[in-house]
């Protein structure tokens, strides 16, 4: 399978968004566009990143979609199983909820969380472990991009969770390159720029896995209908970890018409 071969993912991260009625009106409009306009499945795979206490809400509310639309926690625990731990939600009690896809390492959760290399190794390893899939977020900084160590930070973190992966879980991971700098901002890196980078990334997972061909690599960082084509027409991008977007059903269903007419 090539890189251009790979079924496109566009998951929709609503971070700390919206209020309930909100969602709910979100995922009813979405639903709808998808009915008028449908996506094929095998054309690309949605998902949809609510916040935690939404997360068996908004399941229910996409199993009436024409199709499958996943559901996505944003965080899992670096703890197993079950106990005494005030807050948490483990892996497998996602599983156990029917939640079978999870974030782990956006800049948000690395930044502002304090999250290291070593928490997140600890979820990654609970979190394949369960079953579940992984998207895996890397980025780099602005200082970091104009000190040249851009591609050197987004493979360093990438081969920072080698040692927690089994070779088949490599299977299960889909990496989301987002760079910190266009999180938010409204700035993206340019289709041209962010393919090289997603290149490198392949070219790092092949020296790491024999998955690497398969696996899918996404854009993220104010990806919005406007840039979206010409990023879907890149080789090595395969979709689009889409932020502040996602909480408008049509700008979010455009996007994913974008990378489904890839196929």
């Amino acid at each position: 399978m090539s890189a251009s071969t790979i079924t496109p993912w566009v998951v929709g991260n609503w971070k700390m968004n919206p209020v309930k009625a909100d969602a709910l009106k979100l995922i009813q409009d979405f639903n709808s566009l998808l009915n008028n306009a449908p996506i094929a499945e095998e054309k690309c795979i949605l998902g949809i990143a609510p916040i935690s206490i939404a997360l068996t809400t908004i399941q229910s509310e996409l199993s009436t979609a024409n199709r499958k639309v996943h559901t996505v926690a944003q965080d899992v625990s670096r703890i197993s199983g079950t106990g005494a731990y005030t807050g948490e939600q483990s892996a497998e009690l996602l599983t156990d909820h029917g939640i079978q896809y999870v974030l782990i390492g956006h800049s948000e959760r690395r930044e502002i969380f304090a999250e290291n290399k070593d928490i997140l190794n600890a979820k990654i390893q609970n979190a394949l472990n369960a079953g579940l899939t992984v998207i895996y977020c890397v980025g780099e900084s602005l200082e970091q991009r104009e000190a040249g160590q851009a591609e050197a930070v987004v493979l360093q973190q990438i081969c920072d969770i080698a040692a927690v992966v089994q070779a088949e879980q490599w299977r299960n991971i889909v990496i989301a390159y987002e760079p910190i700098w266009a999180i938010g901002t409204g700035k993206t890196a340019s289709p041209q720029d962010a393919q090289a980078m997603h290149a490198q990334i392949r070219q790092g997972l092949n020296q790491i896995t024999g998955y690497g061909s398969t696996m899918a690599i996404l854009y993220g960082g104010s990806v919005k209908p406007e840039n979206a084509v010409e990023l879907a027409a890149c080789p090595d991008i395969n979709g689009a970890l889409v932020g502040g977007a996602s909480l408008n059903a049509e700008s979010f269903h455009q996007i994913a018409q974008a990378f489904a007419n890839t196929q």
